[in-house]
């Protein structure tokens, strides 16, 4: 699961400032923040990017951790 609502939230950006800062429509960041639908590389580095420019200091892991190895 990733965190973007996490980190957008504890910024205290709106889901509409970061999609108007993203060019994206409202429904296609909700489906990334949900965990319904999972962003490629490059959405996933927008989201980022867009994020730390509102105001969140995040790094690509930090919004969209690892999966984690089953030992």
């Amino acid at each position: 699961m990733n965190q973007v609502r996490t980190i957008r939230e504890r910024a205290g950006v709106t889901q509409a400032a970061l999609r108007r800062q993203l060019g994206w429509n409202q429904s296609r960041l909700a489906n990334y923040e949900s965990g319904l639908r999972n962003p490629g590389l490059q959405e996933a580095r927008q989201i980022v990017e867009a994020l730390n420019v509102l105001g969140a200091s995040c790094a690509l892991d930090d919004a969209f951790p690892p999966a984690q190895v089953a030992a």
